[in-house]
């Protein structure tokens, strides 16, 4: 016989649907709006994106090995000016004593050359120019040497070597065809030798002859300071010019060989030098040691996006925070009270629409740049400003959502019980806003860190050395990087549009589980 009384409701083995009505009873608010969002795809495919976002430049920022601002260095052969060498086409004066030949005379001296004269006058003084040699003179007046003209150019082995007059005198008389190539001075013997396109000095002690002097028609410089080019050297290179030689290879005191580089521009000579230089690591590409290559600081791109997702997800919170909290308090106060103090705020809200937010923002941030704040303080600057200008919105949805709930019975009762007026609004008013205020930071979220990023971009936001995804792509600023560089800044826009669209699917998929409208 079949016992009514002990029949189960549910035969043993059935099971309850999730969304069975029976189950469905028990499920308090919260639950039911939890399974309303994971069963939104889009929900929780943005939830995956902001975890592994989180993920990525919190977490990431600890186990990379590299710091958010370590700049890589290496070493790499490049092709360094050394050495200019000119074409000597001016004459060059050697007084036989100190101001012999002032500035005026030696215009005179030319005009003269120049128009085939062997005298000229200067301050009523009346000089001859008597021809020594193949464009080489000297001056006298009244038979008074005063100077010699020429344009060799002599290049001593011994630095600080000077070459008086009567030594330059005596070796360019000797280099003159037919003359002899020997002379005294100073009880020093020295003897010329003719190379091609130059001609060498030599000290003679009996059968030794030691390298004294070249003289030639080019000036040869050290581009730096603290390079010194040896007469040997110097040889070499004129005479690899002589020959229109491009390169030539010339071997020190220490034996080293070195290969050298020469590039002619009209009528002057760059000498280059291959030499291993320790380099910024710039725009290198993607590989083993950087996966996602180096910025143009030599900086590694990956550990620059994790520490620049912190700043700009901290920045979004931050100021969705700020925001939320001044407009839920005006708002709040503004929609409770009404009447004076709900016009008033409403029209302080009205003043804050019409404040134009992006040209403000330049400003703001040309002020910081001139006051030279410092990078980390105008991070905190930044968050405080966004927040500040931001938070009409919030207000005005706390406002509308707080007028249309204040007249419910339940508020009628909390006054019936006697609650003061802010645990009225704050305990009773205000978490009854809350599904609504979770929506819009969810979405706004997104918005802000867009705004931060075109800030960055504009080199408005956040500065070096410190890094988020807004100033990591305002290093592109040319289209030759652009174009050649896309792993600088392709991953931080593609960070950028999956933390916003994470966000986004976010909020769309809180304002489906939160509207009570929404079939069951």
């Amino acid at each position: 016989m079949k016992n009514d009384l002990f029949e189960p409701d549910v035969i043993a083995g059935d099971e309850i649907a999730l969304d069975s009505e029976q189950r469905i009873k028990v499920l308090s608010p919260s639950l039911l709006v939890a399974k309303r969002f994971f069963r939104n795809r889009l929900a929780i495919a943005g939830l995956v994106i902001i975890s592994a976002m989180f993920l990525f430049s919190f977490v990431g920022g600890w186990v990379s090995p590299y710091g958010e601002d370590q700049v890589f260095m290496g070493y790499d052969v490049m092709s360094k000016d050394y050495a200019g060498v000119t074409v000597n086409k001016e004459y060059r004066y050697v007084e036989k004593q100190e101001g012999a030949m002032p500035s005026l005379l030696r215009a005179n001296f030319i005009l003269a050359l120049n128009s085939g004269k062997t005298q000229f006058e200067s301050n009523g003084l009346v000089y001859d120019i008597v021809g020594e040699g193949e464009e080489f003179y000297t001056v006298k007046q009244n038979g008074r040497e005063l100077a010699l003209v020429s344009k060799k150019i002599f290049d001593a082995k011994s630095a600080g070597t000077v070459f008086t007059y009567e030594f330059r005198y005596l070796a360019e008389k000797a280099m003159q065809p037919g003359a002899d190539t020997q002379f005294e001075y100073r009880g020093k013997t020295f003897s010329v030798e003719a190379d091609e396109g130059s001609t060498s000095i030599y000290t003679v002690d009996g059968a030794q002859k030691s390298l004294y002097a070249i003289v030639s028609d080019f000036i040869v410089n050290p581009v730096s300071d603290d390079v010194f080019l040896s007469l040997e050297f110097k040889a070499a290179i004129q005479n690899a010019v002589n020959n229109k030689k491009d390169t030539f290879v010339f071997t020190d005191a220490k034996g080293r060989q070195q290969e050298y580089t020469i590039l002619r521009k009209d009528f002057q000579f760059f000498v280059k030098k291959q030499t291993s230089t320790r380099l910024i690591q710039i725009y290198e590409g993607p590989g083993k040691k950087h996966l996602l290559g180096t910025d143009a600081n030599g900086m590694d791109l990956m550990t620059r996006l994790m520490y620049g997702g912190r700043i700009s997800l901290i920045i979004g919170f931050i100021v969705i925070l700020l925001e939320n909290t001044i407009g839920v308090i005006l708002g709040g106060l503004s929609g409770y009270f009404g009447k004076w103090l709900d016009n008033l705020l409403m029209r302080l809200v009205d003043i804050f629409n019409c404040i134009p937010h992006l040209p403000l923002l330049i400003i703001i941030g040309a002020v910081m740049d001139s006051m030279h704040v410092n990078p980390k303080t105008r991070i905190y600057y930044l968050m405080f400003i966004l927040g500040f200008l931001y938070w009409p919105g919030t207000a005005r949805m706390v406002r509308g959502q707080i007028l249309s709930l204040r007249e419910r019975e339940f508020m009628t009762a909390t006054e019936a019980a006697g609650l003061t007026v802010s645990r009225r609004i704050f305990k009773h008013l205000v978490p009854n806003v809350i599904p609504q205020l979770i929506v819009l930071a969810t979405m706004g979220l997104g918005d802000i860190i867009l705004m931060e990023s075109t800030l960055s971009f504009l080199g408005l936001g956040v500065k070096f050395p410190y890094a988020s995804w807004g100033n990591i792509i305002s290093a592109v600023s040319n289209v030759y990087v652009m174009t050649n560089y896309w792993f600088v800044w392709i991953p931080a826009g593609m960070l950028i549009l999956l933390t916003v669209l994470g966000f986004n699917f976010i909020g769309d998929g809180l304002r489906d589980a939160f509207d009570p409208k929404m079939k069951r």
